[in-house]
């Protein structure tokens, strides 16, 4: 009977060792969660770390040697490798800038200290430095004769249409006031202060009227660009909050968002505004029966949209398992580099300029078997649901379908980083011109960011084609507005 009851007290006592040492498993889980976010706490405070994922263990694999912890031993670095890694440094010479041949040249001659007459020029040295004409205002002055005719009437030449009617504005002006605060996040307090030390006194709110009018104007060729990137088949989105003055709150702003559209085809970037971040916007936007490519962060606001064929960007989710490095370096290590393996490929596709269809044979031949490996890893490794690695995991495996989307077919991008990129001006004009004036001028605003962020993709400087689209707009026929854009403006412009 005794030994019975020592059998049973043994074996209680074996229960309770396992139950201790799984809840010191998931103690030791919710510690490591708990310094994760004291870590994204003091990153806040003290500047972001960088998400690019660098293996810091000298024996860890490049890219395509990882295996998942406990798999075959890495293969040893390669004599070559080392010897490079071990090279002196070779001294290095500073390099000439060379100068773009557009920019206008001031040419002086030097002649040497002596009496050159008769003497045989045998050739030249050229040298070529940078200075700065600082911008001035001018006044464009124009004087048109009046002349009376024979029976009495009085002749005089029509002023040339202006963007602004009876404005003092000029195209060029308003271009650059206008490129000054979306380009380089100048607000309009301090281009007044600039123009003040020319001696021109322009009130901000003015300054401000030109904005809005210069928006105004160049709607048309917005929702052209709208108009084509819906059609365009292949949408990605995102969005971006910024604040707006309501009036309906006193001492506060409201908390309004950009949506953002690019449609990577065509090269068109749409800034949209909404009040709010719910499903009205990409609904009005896109229309109920968009059947296209939708490319997202897996936003549920996007699941809206059943006729369309969705996808979620690789980005995003690299971005969770970044994250819980902090708590769980080693599972999120490999999975970070089997992702870099995935975009290795991406980057060899786009050097070699790759058609859709390469894209997916190459995919589905490299990428699918690193995305089954992938994903059975993520499954045989759980955790807790509300830590970084129990996120990052969760994000991954339940929009699985949606990621690996891209994998059967090749128009698709691999992330929405080319979205994302778009969006960075905006988040650096929050921090000069801190919030927009009311919701309409939010919505101008997204006009200009878009026209804006489309020239950047076409390589076409914005402030030179503004100017010169202001300057032909009040005249041009609305049937060939797709003249204006920025995608052909190269070509067709006078």
């Amino acid at each position: 009977m005794e030994m019975d009851a020592q059998t049973a007290t043994y074996k209680a006592l074996q229960t309770e060792v396992v139950m201790l040492r799984e809840h010191k498993s998931s103690l030791e889980e919710e510690l490591a969660n708990l310094r994760f976010q004291f870590e994204q706490l003091r990153r806040l405070v003290f500047g972001a770390k960088s998400e690019r994922f660098e293996p810091e263990l000298p024996d860890q694999l490049g890219l395509f040697g990882q295996e998942a912890p406990g798999g075959p031993v890495a293969a040893p670095v390669s004599e070559s490798t080392t010897t490079t890694s071990e090279r002196a440094e070779t001294k290095r010479h500073p390099v000439r800038v060379v100068f773009p041949s557009h920019l206008p040249r001031q040419t002086t001659v030097i002649e040497p200290d002596i009496d050159t007459t008769g003497l045989r020029k045998i050739g030249q040295e050229v040298t070529e430095t940078l200075d700065f004409v600082p911008a001035k205002l001018i006044v464009v002055r124009r004087e048109r004769p009046k002349y009376e005719t024979p029976d009495g009437q009085v002749a005089i030449a029509e002023l040339p249409a202006r963007p602004i009617d009876k404005g003092i504005a000029e195209p060029r002006l308003l271009a650059h006031v206008v490129a000054a605060k979306y380009l380089d996040h100048m607000p309009l307090y301090r281009q007044a202060q600039q123009m003040a030390r020319q001696g021109i006194t322009i009130a901000t709110s003015t300054l401000g009227g030109w904005v809005s009018q210069t928006a105004d104007l160049l709607t048309p060729l917005y929702d052209e660009l709208t108009r084509k990137a819906r059609e365009s088949g292949y949408v990605q989105a995102d969005e971006t909050p910024i604040r707006v003055q309501d009036s309906k709150k006193k001492g506060e702003t409201h908390r309004g968002w950009y949506w953002v559209y690019h449609a990577p085809e065509k090269g068109i970037v749409i800034m949209d505004y909404h009040a709010s971040r719910g499903r009205a916007g990409p609904a009005a936007w896109l229309g109920p029966d968009y059947d296209g490519l939708l490319q997202s962060d897996g936003y549920a606001v996007y699941n809206q949209f059943a006729n369309a064929t969705h996808a979620v960007c690789w980005a995003h989710a690299r971005r969770y398992f970044h994250d819980a490095q902090e708590s769980t370096a080693e599972r999120a290590e490999y999975v970070l580099a089997e992702i870099q393996k995935l975009y290795a490929i991406e980057r060899q596709l786009r050097e070699e300029d790759a058609a859709p269809t390469e894209r997916t044979r190459v995919r589905q031949e490299k990428a699918t078997p690193i995305l089954e490996g992938l994903k059975t890893y993520i499954e045989n490794n759980p955790g807790l649901p509300k830590s970084p690695w129990g996120k990052a995991s969760s994000y991954a495996l339940t929009r699985w379908d949606k990621l690996t989307r891209y994998v059967l077919e090749g128009r698709l991008e691999i992330d929405n980083n080319l979205t994302e990129n778009t969006i960075r001006p905006i988040a650096l004009g929050r921090k000069n011109w801190l919030f927009s004036g009311s919701h309409d001028a939010a919505q101008r605003a997204a006009v200009i960011y878009s026209l804006v962020a489309t020239c950047k993709k076409h390589g076409v400087n914005p402030e030179t084609w503004m100017a010169d689209v202001l300057a032909r707009i009040p005249t041009h026929p609305a049937k060939r507005i797709e003249e204006l854009l920025p995608m052909d403006w190269e070509k067709r412009k006078v």
